[in-house]
């Protein structure tokens, strides 16, 4: 078993009641990522759902989830031929943490596919950099993310115009890529603002959508995330990820709160 497959599986309690453990192989600065934890209440839905493709999953993060035990709770909300909804929440120690809601189908009907825009751009593997193991940031330990050299430059304090990330990603361990490891991949990028602001304090997410369009079978995939809002105390980040042959995986929109150093 997969050391990510390991640390979202969970242990039925009640009809739609499981036990997980939060573990640290995922953190972002010592916190669980928030890709990892809606992996976790993916999973809880597809384990109850009859339609086995999760297409969207949005979560609001109420407060920050940490390593240990966890209890996640789902009810179906709504049914119908082509989808069916549901909400799921996340508890430790008593307390709601997150709470989601997904839509599942199992339609696969051919659908027509057009593209107003491309592949983002990206320089060959060899030229990218690789994302070192960081202290705190055990995720890196795990995914390995290259990054475009025009958008590296915030590692080393030389800073753009623009709130872009963009390169390449998979699983160190080569681990396929389904569903729920595009939660992850959705959210396993720096965030956009340190291109152009440098490291800041944090930038913890409020609320994420990962709406997911077909399951990879390359061996990367080619991502960019993208930040155009800095106001109010607030973030957005769009993100797309594709496919080495050009097709479309995923989207991807979170809103964080923005809290400069």
């Amino acid at each position: 078993m997969h050391l990510f497959d390991r640390d979202i599986s969970l242990i039925a309690q009640e009809p739609l009641r499981f036990a997980g453990t939060i573990t640290d192989n995922w953190s972002v600065n010592g916190n669980p990522d928030g890709g990892y934890i809606m992996a976790m209440l993916g999973n809880a839905i597809l384990q109850k759902s009859e339609k086995k493709k999760l297409v969207i999953l949005t979560a609001n993060f109420i407060s920050r989830s940490c390593q240990g035990q966890a209890w996640l709770a789902i009810e179906r909300i709504g049914s119908s031929r082509q989808f069916e909804r549901w909400e799921a929440r996340l508890q430790q120690d008593g307390k709601e943490m997150v709470r989601a809601f997904g839509t599942c189908t199992d339609d696969e009907v051919p659908r027509e596919n057009r593209y107003e825009k491309r592949p983002p751009t990206l320089a060959p593997l060899s030229d990218c950099m690789a994302l070192p193991e960081i202290p705190r940031y055990t995720i890196f330990r795990h995914m390995d993310v290259r990054l475009d050299p025009g958008c590296a430059g915030w590692m080393s304090g030389k800073l753009t115009d623009r709130s872009e990330q963009k390169g390449w990603i998979k699983f160190r361990d080569d681990r396929s890529y389904d569903q729920l490891s595009i939660l992850l991949l959705a959210d396993a990028f720096p965030p956009p603002v340190l291109a152009s602001q440098g490291v800041i304090a944090w930038v913890p997410t409020l609320e994420m959508t990962v709406n997911i369009r077909t399951i990879p079978t390359t061996k990367w995939l080619k991502c960019i995330f993208r930040s155009h809002f800095i106001n109010g105390g607030f973030v957005e980040e769009d993100g797309e990820l594709w496919d080495e042959k050009g097709e479309l995986v995923a989207i991807s929109r979170q809103i964080s709160q923005f809290q400069k150093q």
